[in-house]
């Protein structure tokens, strides 16, 4: 094939453009229903996805100025109904549909938006009956979060006026539906916490229809409920409705009548219920009264005299003394009778004793040791003498150790009268 020398050849860029020009004029606006698939969400914001059925497949986009106002989150495999324009991206040469607004099929965009977000909190916990709290029995200060206009509120205070419960009511006026409602919700469930001064809190309105009571299903307002450290009751719309505060709440009320019944113990009912605690105090009292006065009157029947208590007591003391003396007489005669005893065996057996029977206690020369052998004395060594009255000193003259046979002793040697001399 022969080319031309390419003087009327198009660029890339320009047969790019021009297809562009075509299909952006041609499919300004259209409706795709397509399955989701290769769903992403970059840190950018914007939505990222393929549109598909069984035989073709398209690339699109979601800008996060625009998926910011959906309801729910898109996910792989959803059928969804997209509406938006088809563009060409340039510098790939794709084409792409730029989604303006999706809805889910099958069911609505707030239903799935609803199961989302139940399923992610029930997940965390947020539902757990574990940590929901009792109500306070007789609540002082009621917090209500609502509007300050709507029939909620007029309802809470119609019921607490009929059942005279005579609490304050503290209201923290919002608005209950629309952009940002559920922001002012949950500052307002917070400033209550923040203000500390409600025993129990209120927070919910009237029927509407799902959009009208949407508030009450956004995260913002189930974490404020989590996070607040004073009972919640929720009580959105009519019976039939369930929220997501309601599932979060410590106690769902059907109404928001319900609501102040339940922290509105009626004034009848509590005097009601305290007749019959004194019905059921009184009979147990006046029985244990009349037990009590039989049993003084006994009591007082055998109450004594003082006096005479006292002149019993001197009784007991006068024998207990005349008692006493006996018992100190015996025990100084057994003491002296044993004293007696000892002195006898005693003198019975001190040497003085035994030498008045004739006998004397032979000592060394310094009078230390006593001579109890006649082998422990030499002939011609100074003894010392003990007698029953006085002592003497003497000469040895002659030993015999053994008592058989005569002691032959010298013969006495004349003495001059008055030379004994004392011992020391």
């Amino acid at each position: 094939m022969k080319f031309p020398d390419g003087a009327g050849a198009l660029s890339v860029s320009r047969l790019v453009g021009l297809i562009k020009d075509v299909v952006e004029e041609n499919f300004m606006q259209v409706l795709i229903l397509g399955e989701i698939a290769n769903f992403s969400a970059p840190a950018s914001g914007h939505f990222y996805l393929s549109l598909k059925d069984d035989n073709a497949q398209l690339r699109a986009v979601m800008f996060r100025t625009q998926n910011r106002l959906l309801r729910f989150r898109p996910e792989n495999g959803m059928q969804v109904l997209c509406a938006g324009r088809v563009s060409l991206y340039s510098q790939r040469g794709e084409l792409q549909v730029v989604v303006d607004h999706m809805e889910p099929q099958g069911q609505g965009a707030l239903q799935v938006a609803f199961e989302q977000l139940k399923a992610r909190l029930a997940a965390e916990g947020l539902f757990d009956a574990a940590r929901k709290r009792p109500l306070p029995t007789f609540p002082r200060t009621i917090g209500v979060v609502t509007s300050a206009t709507g029939a909620a509120i007029h309802d809470i205070l119609q019921v607490l006026r009929r059942r005279g419960a005579g609490v304050r009511v503290l209201l923290r006026p919002v608005r209950v539906q629309g952009d940002g409602a559920a922001l002012e919700i949950a500052e307002a469930i917070a400033d209550l916490n923040l203000h500390g001064q409600a025993d129990v809190l209120i927070v919910g309105r009237g029927g509407g229809s799902t959009e009208d009571l949407w508030a009450f299903n956004e995260e913002p307002v189930a974490r404020a409920v989590y996070a607040s450290r004073i009972p919640v009751i929720s009580a959105v719309g009519h019976e039939v409705d369930v929220s997501i505060s309601d599932l979060v709440a410590d106690l769902r009320a059907p109404t928001p009548s319900a609501a102040a019944e339940m922290v509105a113990k009626g004034r009848e009912e509590l005097e009601r219920h305290v007749d019959h605690l004194l019905l059921r105090l009184t009979g147990p009292m006046q029985s244990r009264l009349v037990v009590l006065r039989e049993r003084l009157n006994g009591l007082r029947r055998r109450l004594r005299s003082p006096q005479e208590r006292l002149r019993q007591g001197g009784r007991q003391l006068v024998d207990l003394q005349r008692r006493l003396q006996s018992a100190m007489a015996q025990r100084q005669r057994q003491a002296g009778n044993r004293l007696g005893l000892a002195c006898g065996r005693l003198d019975a057996l001190s040497p003085l004793a035994t030498l008045q029977r004739g006998y004397a206690i032979v000592f060394d020369a310094q009078g230390q040791s006593v001579i109890r052998d006649a082998a422990q004395l030499t002939p011609g060594q100074q003894v010392r003498i003990r007698l029953p009255r006085g002592r003497f000193c003497s000469r040895v003259e002659a030993v015999q150790p053994l008592e058989d046979g005569p002691l032959d002793c010298p013969s006495p040697t004349a003495q001059v009268p008055g030379s004994a001399k004392s011992l020391d």
